[in-house]
Protein backbone atom coordinates (compact mmCIF):
# COMPACT_ATOMS: atom_id res chain seq x y z
CA UNK A 1 0.00 0.00 0.00
CA UNK A 2 1.57 3.70 -0.86
CA UNK A 3 -0.27 6.39 0.78
CA UNK A 4 0.80 10.36 -0.26
CA UNK A 5 1.23 12.73 2.74
CA UNK A 6 1.40 16.06 1.95
CA UNK A 7 1.15 19.06 3.99
CA UNK A 8 1.09 23.32 2.76
CA UNK A 9 4.05 23.72 5.54
CA UNK A 10 5.86 20.98 4.97
CA UNK A 11 5.39 19.46 8.70
CA UNK A 12 5.53 15.59 7.34
CA UNK A 13 7.80 14.14 9.17
CA UNK A 14 6.31 12.80 12.18
CA UNK A 15 3.45 11.57 9.87
CA UNK A 16 5.39 9.54 8.08
CA UNK A 17 6.68 7.95 11.51
CA UNK A 18 3.27 7.47 12.35
CA UNK A 19 2.15 6.07 10.06
CA UNK A 20 5.43 3.60 9.76
CA UNK A 21 4.21 2.78 12.86
CA UNK A 22 0.74 1.98 12.63
CA UNK A 23 0.91 0.78 8.96
CA UNK A 24 4.21 -0.77 8.92
CA UNK A 25 3.54 -2.67 5.71
CA UNK A 26 2.70 0.72 3.96
CA UNK A 27 4.95 2.71 2.00
CA UNK A 28 4.67 6.77 2.61
CA UNK A 29 5.30 9.02 -0.53
CA UNK A 30 6.07 12.78 -0.37
CA UNK A 31 5.13 15.50 -3.55
CA UNK A 32 6.91 18.42 -4.13
CA UNK A 33 4.94 21.67 -6.71
CA UNK A 34 6.54 20.62 -10.31
CA UNK A 35 6.04 16.80 -9.63
CA UNK A 36 4.47 13.79 -11.60
CA UNK A 37 2.85 11.93 -8.77
CA UNK A 38 3.02 8.20 -9.21
CA UNK A 39 0.78 5.50 -8.85
CA UNK A 40 -0.52 5.40 -4.74
CA UNK A 41 -3.58 4.09 -3.07
CA UNK A 42 -4.62 6.72 -0.27
CA UNK A 43 -3.75 10.45 -0.09
CA UNK A 44 -3.65 12.36 3.42
CA UNK A 45 -3.37 15.92 3.28
CA UNK A 46 -3.82 19.53 4.33
CA UNK A 47 -3.81 22.51 2.45
CA UNK A 48 -3.01 21.15 -1.02
CA UNK A 49 -2.42 23.11 -4.34
CA UNK A 50 -4.49 22.76 -7.63
CA UNK A 51 -2.05 21.17 -9.21
CA UNK A 52 -1.52 18.21 -6.66
CA UNK A 53 -5.27 17.60 -6.73
CA UNK A 54 -5.41 17.38 -10.56
CA UNK A 55 -3.38 13.98 -9.87
CA UNK A 56 -5.42 12.06 -7.49
CA UNK A 57 -8.01 10.75 -9.73
CA UNK A 58 -6.45 7.51 -9.52
CA UNK A 59 -6.14 7.00 -5.39
CA UNK A 60 -9.50 4.98 -3.37
CA UNK A 61 -9.62 7.59 -1.34
CA UNK A 62 -8.38 11.28 -0.58
CA UNK A 63 -7.99 11.93 3.85
CA UNK A 64 -8.10 15.34 5.37
CA UNK A 65 -5.35 16.12 8.15
CA UNK A 66 -8.96 18.32 10.13
CA UNK A 67 -12.20 18.40 11.04
CA UNK A 68 -13.33 21.33 8.12
CA UNK A 69 -13.79 20.30 4.06
CA UNK A 70 -14.10 24.09 3.27
CA UNK A 71 -11.12 24.64 2.47
CA UNK A 72 -10.26 21.48 0.08
CA UNK A 73 -14.44 21.91 -1.12
CA UNK A 74 -13.18 25.75 -2.57
CA UNK A 75 -11.66 23.78 -5.23
CA UNK A 76 -14.87 22.49 -6.86
CA UNK A 77 -15.09 20.74 -10.07
CA UNK A 78 -11.15 20.14 -9.85
CA UNK A 79 -11.42 18.04 -6.86
CA UNK A 80 -10.62 14.26 -7.76
CA UNK A 81 -14.10 12.26 -8.12
CA UNK A 82 -13.41 10.07 -4.86
CA UNK A 83 -14.22 9.79 -1.34
CA UNK A 84 -13.41 12.58 0.88
CA UNK A 85 -13.09 12.04 4.54
CA UNK A 86 -12.74 14.62 7.49
CA UNK A 87 -11.62 13.75 11.22
CA UNK A 88 -14.52 13.09 13.00
CA UNK A 89 -12.80 13.59 16.26
CA UNK A 90 -9.34 12.88 16.80
CA UNK A 91 -9.52 14.72 20.39
CA UNK A 92 -10.39 17.69 19.32
CA UNK A 93 -14.05 17.72 20.83
CA UNK A 94 -12.54 17.57 24.40
CA UNK A 95 -10.18 20.47 23.21
CA UNK A 96 -13.29 22.04 21.98
CA UNK A 97 -15.21 21.81 25.01
CA UNK A 98 -12.49 22.94 27.16
CA UNK A 99 -11.96 26.61 24.95
CA UNK A 100 -15.83 27.08 25.29
CA UNK A 101 -16.19 26.54 28.30
CA UNK A 102 -13.03 28.72 29.57
CA UNK A 103 -15.05 31.59 27.84
CA UNK A 104 -18.01 30.97 28.93
CA UNK A 105 -16.95 30.80 32.51
CA UNK A 106 -15.01 33.89 32.49
CA UNK A 107 -18.50 36.15 30.95
CA UNK A 108 -20.33 34.46 33.41
CA UNK A 109 -18.02 34.55 36.56
CA UNK A 110 -17.73 38.14 35.50
CA UNK A 111 -13.38 37.19 35.18
CA UNK A 112 -12.95 39.55 31.80
CA UNK A 113 -14.22 42.85 34.32
CA UNK A 114 -12.08 41.50 37.11
CA UNK A 115 -8.71 41.39 34.86
CA UNK A 116 -10.12 45.15 33.72
CA UNK A 117 -10.41 46.56 37.72
CA UNK A 118 -6.85 44.34 38.61
CA UNK A 119 -5.13 46.62 35.87
CA UNK A 120 -6.66 49.92 37.69
CA UNK A 121 -5.85 48.74 41.14
CA UNK A 122 -9.63 48.24 41.84
CA UNK A 123 -11.38 45.81 44.52
CA UNK A 124 -14.52 45.97 44.05
CA UNK A 125 -16.95 42.64 44.21
CA UNK A 126 -19.41 42.59 41.38
CA UNK A 127 -23.19 40.84 41.44
CA UNK A 128 -23.16 37.27 40.19
CA UNK A 129 -25.28 36.61 37.06
CA UNK A 130 -28.26 33.62 38.19
CA UNK A 131 -27.59 30.75 35.80
CA UNK A 132 -31.01 30.11 34.97
CA UNK A 133 -30.68 33.38 32.73
CA UNK A 134 -27.32 32.16 31.38
CA UNK A 135 -28.76 30.16 28.63
CA UNK A 136 -25.79 28.76 26.25
CA UNK A 137 -26.84 28.16 22.51
CA UNK A 138 -25.09 26.08 20.50
CA UNK A 139 -24.98 26.11 16.69
CA UNK A 140 -24.12 22.98 15.23
CA UNK A 141 -24.51 19.97 16.61
CA UNK A 142 -22.09 17.18 15.66
CA UNK A 143 -19.70 15.15 17.59
CA UNK A 144 -18.18 18.64 18.72
CA UNK A 145 -20.95 19.96 19.73
CA UNK A 146 -22.59 16.93 20.92
CA UNK A 147 -19.33 17.27 23.53
CA UNK A 148 -19.55 21.16 24.28
CA UNK A 149 -23.18 20.68 25.00
CA UNK A 150 -22.28 17.44 27.09
CA UNK A 151 -20.09 19.77 29.38
CA UNK A 152 -21.99 23.13 29.78
CA UNK A 153 -25.41 20.83 30.73
CA UNK A 154 -22.55 19.66 33.09
CA UNK A 155 -21.74 23.02 34.54
CA UNK A 156 -25.78 23.28 35.06
CA UNK A 157 -26.47 25.75 32.28
CA UNK A 158 -29.71 25.64 30.71
CA UNK A 159 -28.65 24.40 26.70
CA UNK A 160 -30.17 24.97 23.90
CA UNK A 161 -29.14 24.09 19.96
CA UNK A 162 -29.20 24.76 16.53
CA UNK A 163 -28.61 22.69 13.87
CA UNK A 164 -29.37 22.29 10.08
CA UNK A 165 -31.83 19.03 10.33
CA UNK A 166 -33.96 17.84 13.66
CA UNK A 167 -32.21 16.67 16.92
CA UNK A 168 -33.85 15.29 19.52
CA UNK A 169 -30.86 15.95 22.59
CA UNK A 170 -32.20 15.27 26.43
CA UNK A 171 -32.55 18.13 28.42
CA UNK A 172 -31.43 20.57 25.34
CA UNK A 173 -34.16 22.34 23.86
CA UNK A 174 -33.30 21.86 20.06
CA UNK A 175 -34.22 24.34 16.56
CA UNK A 176 -33.84 23.17 13.53
CA UNK A 177 -33.81 24.98 9.80
CA UNK A 178 -33.40 28.71 9.00
CA UNK A 179 -37.23 29.57 10.12
CA UNK A 180 -36.41 28.49 13.63
CA UNK A 181 -32.87 30.80 14.31
CA UNK A 182 -34.32 33.71 15.20
CA UNK A 183 -36.38 31.77 17.80
CA UNK A 184 -33.40 30.28 18.81
CA UNK A 185 -31.03 33.47 19.32
CA UNK A 186 -33.31 35.13 20.95
CA UNK A 187 -33.37 33.33 23.92
CA UNK A 188 -29.65 32.72 23.65
CA UNK A 189 -27.26 34.07 26.57
CA UNK A 190 -23.95 33.00 25.32
CA UNK A 191 -24.14 32.17 21.47
CA UNK A 192 -21.30 29.67 20.15
CA UNK A 193 -21.12 28.69 16.59
CA UNK A 194 -19.59 24.96 15.45
CA UNK A 195 -21.10 25.39 12.42
CA UNK A 196 -19.44 24.05 9.12
CA UNK A 197 -18.48 26.73 6.65
CA UNK A 198 -20.89 26.24 3.56
CA UNK A 199 -22.02 28.57 1.34
CA UNK A 200 -25.36 28.47 3.68
CA UNK A 201 -23.71 29.44 6.83
CA UNK A 202 -21.63 32.47 4.96
CA UNK A 203 -22.44 35.77 6.75
CA UNK A 204 -24.82 34.13 8.60
CA UNK A 205 -25.04 35.55 11.65
CA UNK A 206 -25.40 39.48 10.16
CA UNK A 207 -26.15 42.64 11.79
CA UNK A 208 -29.95 41.62 11.81
CA UNK A 209 -29.48 38.40 13.29
CA UNK A 210 -26.91 39.31 15.99
CA UNK A 211 -28.80 41.76 17.16
CA UNK A 212 -31.62 38.97 17.62
CA UNK A 213 -29.78 37.85 20.64
CA UNK A 214 -31.06 39.41 23.96
CA UNK A 215 -29.13 42.91 25.15
CA UNK A 216 -25.93 41.51 26.79
CA UNK A 217 -25.48 38.61 24.79
CA UNK A 218 -21.91 36.82 24.35
CA UNK A 219 -20.83 35.57 21.63
CA UNK A 220 -17.90 32.56 20.73
CA UNK A 221 -16.99 31.47 17.61
CA UNK A 222 -14.41 28.32 17.25
CA UNK A 223 -15.95 27.25 13.99
CA UNK A 224 -14.98 29.70 10.77
CA UNK A 225 -14.39 33.25 10.52
CA UNK A 226 -16.59 33.92 7.46
CA UNK A 227 -20.15 32.89 9.10
CA UNK A 228 -19.83 36.26 11.05
CA UNK A 229 -20.18 39.45 9.74
CA UNK A 230 -17.36 41.50 11.11
CA UNK A 231 -18.54 45.10 11.32
CA UNK A 232 -21.67 44.40 12.27
CA UNK A 233 -20.58 42.42 15.28
CA UNK A 234 -17.96 45.21 16.11
CA UNK A 235 -20.95 47.56 15.93
CA UNK A 236 -23.15 45.72 17.90
CA UNK A 237 -20.52 45.33 20.32
CA UNK A 238 -19.68 48.93 20.49
CA UNK A 239 -23.49 49.81 21.25
CA UNK A 240 -23.54 47.78 24.16
CA UNK A 241 -26.14 45.13 22.81
CA UNK A 242 -23.33 42.81 22.54
CA UNK A 243 -21.31 42.53 25.60
CA UNK A 244 -18.34 41.19 24.08
CA UNK A 245 -16.88 37.65 22.03
CA UNK A 246 -14.19 35.40 22.27
CA UNK A 247 -12.79 34.40 18.64
CA UNK A 248 -10.93 31.94 17.36
CA UNK A 249 -11.71 32.07 13.64
CA UNK A 250 -11.40 34.96 11.12
CA UNK A 251 -12.13 35.34 7.74
CA UNK A 252 -8.90 36.38 7.27
CA UNK A 253 -5.80 34.48 9.28
CA UNK A 254 -3.56 35.80 10.46
CA UNK A 255 -5.82 38.33 11.50
CA UNK A 256 -4.49 41.38 9.89
CA UNK A 257 -2.22 44.05 12.07
CA UNK A 258 -4.96 46.87 11.50
CA UNK A 259 -8.08 45.57 12.44
CA UNK A 260 -10.17 46.76 14.58
CA UNK A 261 -11.04 43.83 16.68
CA UNK A 262 -7.59 44.32 18.34
CA UNK A 263 -8.53 47.58 19.90
CA UNK A 264 -11.67 46.34 21.04
CA UNK A 265 -11.24 45.45 25.02
CA UNK A 266 -14.25 43.34 24.88
CA UNK A 267 -13.28 41.06 22.12
CA UNK A 268 -10.74 38.38 23.08
CA UNK A 269 -8.83 36.69 19.95
CA UNK A 270 -6.57 33.70 19.91
CA UNK A 271 -4.95 32.23 16.83
CA UNK A 272 -7.41 29.56 15.52
CA UNK A 273 -5.97 27.38 18.32
CA UNK A 274 -9.53 25.96 20.11
CA UNK A 275 -8.99 22.48 18.66
CA UNK A 276 -6.13 21.15 16.94
CA UNK A 277 -5.46 17.95 15.35
CA UNK A 278 -3.71 15.30 17.58
CA UNK A 279 -1.71 13.84 14.96
CA UNK A 280 -1.14 10.56 16.68
CA UNK A 281 -5.36 9.75 17.28
CA UNK A 282 -5.58 11.22 13.69
CA UNK A 283 -2.85 8.92 12.30
CA UNK A 284 -4.53 5.98 13.90
CA UNK A 285 -7.71 7.08 13.50
CA UNK A 286 -6.95 7.64 9.13
CA UNK A 287 -5.18 4.12 9.51
CA UNK A 288 -8.70 2.57 10.83
CA UNK A 289 -10.47 4.22 7.95
CA UNK A 290 -7.95 2.62 5.12
CA UNK A 291 -8.65 -0.89 7.12
CA UNK A 292 -12.44 -0.21 6.21
CA UNK A 293 -11.51 0.78 2.61
CA UNK A 294 -9.72 -2.21 2.31
CA UNK A 295 -12.50 -4.74 3.62
CA UNK A 296 -15.10 -3.29 1.78
CA UNK A 297 -16.68 -1.92 5.13
CA UNK A 298 -18.60 1.40 5.74
CA UNK A 299 -16.78 4.38 6.48
CA UNK A 300 -17.59 7.52 8.49
CA UNK A 301 -17.29 11.35 8.25
CA UNK A 302 -17.27 11.12 4.13
CA UNK A 303 -17.82 14.24 3.35
CA UNK A 304 -21.20 14.92 1.40
CA UNK A 305 -20.37 17.78 -1.37
CA UNK A 306 -23.34 19.28 -1.75
CA UNK A 307 -24.05 20.12 2.28
CA UNK A 308 -20.39 21.16 2.41
CA UNK A 309 -19.69 18.85 4.98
Amino acid sequence: MRILLYRGDGQTGGWVEDFARVLPGAETLSWQEGETLGTCDYAVLWAPPAALLAQLGHVKAVFLMGAGADAILKFGESLPDVPLVRLGDAGMAVQMAEYVTYATLRYFRRFDEYEQQARHGLWSPLPSYAKEDFTVGVMGLGKLGLRVVETMRGFGFPVRGWSRTPKDLPGVECFAGLESLDAFLSGTRVLVSLLPLTPDTNNLLDRRRLATLPQGAYVINVARGAQVAEPDLLALIRSGHIAGATLDVFRNEPLPAPHPFWDEPRITITPHISAVTLRDEAVRQIAFKIAAFESGQPVDDIVDRNLGY
